[in-house]
Formats: structure tokens, C-alpha cells, sequence
């Protein structure tokens, strides 16, 4: 890319967009385009279409999407399922359509099966079910894999696809129904240091509620008291996460330096229909390879945040996958690795949410 070139970061206000449009601008990149919702609906095809033609991107990061935890996403399946597909057909086809140089399309590590062999590869993709709770989002995030592999082989085009393992960072949802464990688990830790601490205002002014009643009943509701905090869960699930600036990292990194050519050589399986090649798992994942349990995560924010209290795992609550995380060989051959440890990571997400 070079540092006059159009491009499109959609999703800007999200924990990666915000990302990629600030390492962008530090790397020199000052025509970024970008769009509020308000501004460009991306599930409207016609609004995408214009928006497109009239534009005309060289590079789009596709960052744009409807994301959320493991409650979000079991209780608004048809939300995640429509809203995703429509953002990445619209998108992606009109990267085609406009001769879009280069996309790069965000997916999920919730693509992989339940029970894949770890850490996972990327070519356990397809090989066994999918874990229930969010196998809308899931199958959404496959069909963008395969739409951008697709017009690869059919169109030549020039579309990527990675897998970023549990994001964090600034500008992250810390809605408490609707958000990561990650930040969900710092806001609930802080608002119960908080009421240990009998700071009433500024759990008030947290909650956006009128009293102290008020705020305790909401805060009850999600398992937050004075002297414990309730998790879903046992606790034992192992996740690895990523910082949101290291992820941006990356995809600037892939945008600049990887083509679709250079990842076909160690994708494809030989067919035996007589059709030559067949070009499947091009995509990349992104992340630490390293992971640790919930439980684990949990008492490292709650000394990190300095609460004293209890951590309550409800086990009668879903674990979701019992162990995730990522083999990134295939991105550390292609030259780029992760650099924030996650200590420090949670420092930096606690200091940006408490001056937010």
C-alpha cells in the first residue's frame, strides 16, 4: 500500500477498527475512509453499492460486524447470523465489483469445531460440529472464508481472511449482557470494589441509575455484590487473548506483505476428480499460542483491579468450548508475532476504562 492510497476501514468505531485506523495513521496512511452507521447501513446492499462505486477503495479492512459474548450470541442468534452475512456479501461483492486491490476480512477462532485437535490449525476448519452457542456467528464467519476463497479462484481477486483469537483493548464493549468475557469480568470486579469500597457515586454514575436500590438490584442481576462476583461456568475453560493494537498490528502487517498466491502453495489437497487442486483453509490465524483458564483470568483481574472479595463460578451456567487456542506458525512464517503480554494488557484496558 502505499501511503496516498484510498482505504476503507469499515467498522472504525470497533475494538479492531479503532485499532487498524490508528496504526494506519502511525505508520503514515492518510487517506483512510470511513463510515458511522448512521452514515452507511453495510447490511443495505444499495447503500453499499453506492457507497462504493461513488468511493472507490484500493484496500478495505473488513472489520465491521455484530459481536458479542457467549450470552449474546446464544440469545440473538438470528441477529448474528443475518446481520454478518449481509455485512460480508455487501462488502465483499462490492470489493469485486469496484476492483478493490486488496481486502482483508476479520473473522473469528469460533469458527473451528467444539472438540478440534489443539492447538488449533487452520485446517481443522469443517472437520466436526461447531459449539452450539454460537454456531450462527460461526457459520456467518465460514461463509466469509469461503466467499473471499471463492472469488479468489473464480474472479482472481486478491481478498484474505483471518482469525483473530479473544480480543481486548480500548474501545471494547463492556456491556454487561452483551460483551467478552474480558471486559465483562473487569467491569463486574471494579463495580464490586466499588460497592466494598461503599463508593455509591461512582457506581451510580457507572450504571447510569438514580440510587444506590436501583443499582444493586442491576448489579445482583449479574451476580455482583459488595463480597463476591458470580462467573459463568466452572471456571476451568482455557482461552488465549489478544491485544485489540497487536491485532491491528498484524493485519496492517498482512495487508502490506501477504497475497493470496502465498498462501495457496500450503493450503490445497490434491483432488481426485480429475478438477487438478483443491484451494481450501487460506486463512490465517492470529494470536499468542499461549492460553490459561478462566479461573485463572479471573484472579488475575481481580489483583489487577485490587478487589478483595470472592469469585463465585456458577457451574450449572455453560462453559462453552472447554479448551481454544491457536497455533500461529502459519502467521509467524509470514513474518509477524505478538508482542503485548496480557498483564499488561489488562493494565492498560483497566487505565483506559476507568478515565473512560
Amino acid at each position: 500500500m502505499n501511503k496516498d492510497a484510498k482505504i476503507y476501514v469499515a467498522g472504525h468505531r470497533g475494538l479492531v477498527g479503532s485499532a487498524i485506523v490508528k496504526k494506519l495513521q502511525q505508520r503514515g496512511f492518510k487517506n483512510i475512509l470511513i463510515r458511522t452507521h448512521q452514515e452507511l447501513d453495510l447490511t443495505n446492499q444499495q447503500e453499499t453499492a453506492d457507497f462504493f462505486a461513488k468511493e472507490k477503495p484500493e484496500y478495505v479492512f473488513l472489520a465491521a460486524a455484530k459481536v458479542g459474548g457467549i450470552i449474546a450470541n446464544n440469545t440473538y442468534r438470528a441477529d448474528f447470523i443475518y446481520e454478518n452475512l449481509m455485512i460480508q456479501n455487501n462488502v465483499i461483492h462490492q470489493s469485486y465489483v469496484n476492483e478493490v486491490k486488496k481486502l482483508l476480512f476479520l473473522g473469528s477462532t469460533c469458527i473451528y469445531p467444539k472438540n478440534a485437535h489443539q492447538p488449533i490449525k487452520e485446517t481443522e476448519l469443517l472437520t466436526n460440529e461447531l459449539e452450539y452457542t454460537n454456531e450462527p456467528y460461526a457459520i456467518a464467519k465460514i461463509a466469509g472464508i469461503k466467499m473471499c476463497e471463492s472469488y479468489n479462484l473464480q474472479y482472481h481477486t486478491n481478498f484474505l481472511s483471518v482469525m483473530p483469537t479473544n480480543l481486548y483493548g480500548q474501545n471494547d464493549n463492556f456491556d454487561l449482557e452483551k460483551s467478552h468475557v474480558l471486559p465483562a469480568l473487569i467491569r463486574k470486579i471494579h463495580l464490586a470494589k466499588l460497592l466494598a469500597s461503599n463508593n455509591i457515586d461512582a457506581v451510580l454514575k457507572d450504571l447510569k441509575v438514580e440510587n444506590l436500590e436501583k443499582a444493586e438490584a442491576l448489579l445482583l442481576k449479574y451476580g455482583v455484590t459488595a463480597k463476591s462476583v458470580e462467573i459463568w461456568g466452572s471456571g476451568n475453560p482455557k482461552r488465549e487473548f489478544l491485544w485489540s493494537e497487536d491485532m491491528a498490528d498484524a493485519c496492517v502487517h498482512i495487508m502490506q506483505h501477504v497475497d493470496f498466491k502465498n498462501l495457496t502453495a500450503s493450503s490445497h489437497l490434491k483432488g481426485d476428480q480429475g478438477f487438478g487442486e483443491e484451494i481450501r483453509n487460506t486463512h490465517i490465524n492470529i494470536g499468542t499460542g499461549v492460553d490459561l483458564s478462566i479461573k485463572e483470568l479471573a484472579e488475575k483481574i481481580k489483583n489487577i483491579v485490587g478487589f478483595s472479595g470472592e469469585l463465585v463460578f456458577n457451574s450449572e451456567k455453560p462453559d462453552g468450548t472447554l479448551r481454544k487456542v491457536t497455533d500461529v506458525s502459519k502467521i509467524h512464517n509470514l513474518g509477524w508475532k505478538s508482542s503485548v503480554m496480557l498483564d499488561e494488557g489488562i493494565r492498560k484496558m483497566y487505565d483506559w476504562y476507568l478515565q473512560k
